[in-house]
């Protein structure tokens, strides 16, 4: 990074910190195309600066919804600095796609003419009224994750999280699993009107939002925010069509074949996650320390590069992991643009879908590390798309080496089996939420009650129908709540899928190819966001495709995996 440009340290404490930097910025006199490569790492250096001082507020304010110092801290990021910062911003956006000099760099490669692409569109949807939306909608979503990151029941003496509490539900006493779930329905039905009032506040805003920049609602306002321009709304339909005729009747036949094994008349919603034969859950780590010490091990013998990243995020302590009180939900994983190093975070208690999200975001991590020799920040702002794709493919390369976690290999084949079966489970879960969100923002105007009816009538279409809901409807109509992506980062969903779709084509061919598909894997993350989507894809080896054949094909590939894992 420049140290004569950017301050160093750089402290932002308030806007006028910041907005000489970005003054200086603009007068710049630009003459050639060097002055402009030289503005243009300038801006990018602005960039990463920006970007890592708001990861580490909002690191810090996930880790303890319960700081009030971290909440203060992020909250007056988002609504005292960023409204100042978002003009100058647009400001910088035009002067970078008026420059006489934009038209030659754009032409040099298709990195650049990404970057500007993305560059036009943001100034194509910047409106200064919508400063203080874009504010409002952040405090918003920082209130639905101190409401879910405080949520908790208590059991057999103690306070223990929600997500701690959904180990229960892998337990084999099924009356303690059904005891569990309606601990857990309860509390949430605790904040149910309170999320459904926060929920209806961003849908309105997120309208006017986008009616103030043009459009005629907030989905298609999304597709330009997101550069989604390799694909349409139409593709996402495609995909939802696809999943619903395609998978959903392989999740059905899942459940069937639980049912049978459970034994059950019908099968309860506590039921679902349970080992079918009544085998105890499986306890692949004790506590955030030994996961990270058998996921180095793991991810070292795909590849010895991929454990060394894990071990320099280490030795700088880039990792959170255990799930505790006052801990927002979820994990994630977030880039630190100045100092090129991610952070991850998430909620680990003690089961393989731990597992699983440690590798998932050590995927993205990965990329991260991948990306850094790029120049400018913007060409490491892959679109999610490409970064799930990084993500969810490293939770498929390294089930092998997931004897790591499980040295009796009856226990590696039920944690690649479960690993396998998600995947059934997954889509058509991602296409309902998708769907679900282009319904909201198509009728912006809707009711609760509509809301909810649309919601059923999707969890008809995409779920196995084989779950029991009787005498429990509330739950089921409630179940879209505990989805943060709906509330904080919104049509930010669909892109699991089309990358679970990539991944299991990058995992095909590691099977068949070996480590020359690992090479291939590792040339895309390289990449960043300078090629479009479908050339990224086709260098991961992959197609980015959502047609039923295609997603049939793959579906049956994991359907044969899953039986060689049975036999």
């Amino acid at each position: 990074m420049s140290s004569s440009f950017i301050p160093n340290p750089f402290v932002v404490q308030s806007k006028d910190d910041v907005m000489p930097i970005f003054e200086s910025l603009l007068k710049r006199n630009i003459q050639n195309p060097q002055d402009f490569e030289r503005f243009l790492q300038d801006v990018s250096d602005l960039e990463s600066a920006l970007s890592e001082d708001m990861a580490w507020r909002y690191i810090k304010m996930t880790c303890d919804t319960q700081n009030k110092d971290h909440e203060t801290s992020y909250l007056t990021f988002v609504q005292e600095i960023q409204p100042h910062l978002s003009p100058m911003e647009d400001l910088l956006n035009r002067k970078i796609v008026d420059s006489p000099f934009a038209e030659s760099l754009r032409l040099l490669n298709e990195g650049n003419e990404i970057y500007l692409r993305g560059l036009k569109g943001a100034v194509e949807i910047f409106r200064e009224e919508n400063i203080p939306i874009q504010s409002e909608l952040a405090t918003l979503a920082q209130e639905y994750s101190s409401i879910q990151g405080n949520m908790s029941i208590e059991w057999e003496g103690q306070t223990i999280t929600l997500q701690q509490a959904s180990n229960i539900l892998m337990q084999t006493d099924r009356q303690k699993r059904e005891q569990v779930w309606h601990l857990m329905q309860k509390r949430r039905s605790e904040d149910t009107d309170k999320l459904n009032e926060l929920f209806n506040k961003m849908v309105q805003l997120r309208h006017q939002l986008a009616v103030n920049a043009g459009f005629k609602n907030f989905r298609d306002y999304m597709f330009k925010a997101m550069d989604r321009y390799d694909y349409d709304v139409e593709a996402c339909k495609d995909f939802h069509r696809s999943v619903e005729t395609a998978v959903v009747p392989m999740l059905k036949s899942l459940m069937l074949d639980r049912k049978a094994k459970m034994r059950l008349a019908s099968l309860k919603p506590w039921d679902t996650a349970v080992d079918p034969l009544g085998r105890e859950p499986l306890k692949p780590f004790h506590g955030g320390a030994q996961l990270l010490e058998k996921g180095i091990d793991c991810l070292e013998r795909v590849d010895p590069y991929f454990g060394e990243c894990l071990k320099t995020m280490k030795s700088n302590n880039l990792l959170d992991l255990d799930s505790r009180l006052g801990k927002a939900p979820g994990g994630y994983n977030y880039p630190l643009a100045k100092t090129n190093m991610p952070f991850i975070f998430m909620n680990a208690s003690g089961n393989l879908r731990d597992v699983e999200t440690l590798v998932h975001e050590a995927g993205h991590a990965i990329h991260s590390f991948q990306m850094a020799p790029l120049t400018l920040n913007a060409y490491k702002n892959t679109p999610s798309e490409v970064a799930e794709l990084a993500s969810m493919s490293m939770e498929l390369l390294t089930m092998n080496t997931w004897d790591a976690y499980f040295d009796d290999k009856n226990l590696l084949n039920r944690a690649k089996s479960e690993q396998l079966e998600g995947i059934l489970g997954t889509l058509p879960w991602i296409a309902q939420v998708d769907a679900f969100q282009h319904w909201i923002y198509e009728n912006p105007t809707h009711n609760d009650a509509e809301r909810t009816a649309k919601w059923l009538e999707l969890c008809s279409r995409y779920g196995s129908g084989e779950v029991d809901y009787t005498d429990l409807e509330t739950a089921l109509e409630n179940s879209w709540h505990k989805q943060l992506h709906i509330f904080e980062v919104p049509f930010y969903y669909v892109e699991y899928g089309f990358a679970q779709l990539g991944a299991v084509g990058v995992w095909k061919n590691y099977i068949t190819k070996g480590q020359a598909a690992i090479e291939d894997y590792k040339a895309f993350l390289k990449l960043g966001n300078t090629k479009s989507i479908p050339n990224i894809y086709e260098t991961a080896g992959v197609k980015f495709e959502f047609s039923e054949s295609y997603i049939s094909d793959l579906m049956q590939f994991v359907q044969v995996e899953l039986a060689a894992i049975h036999n």
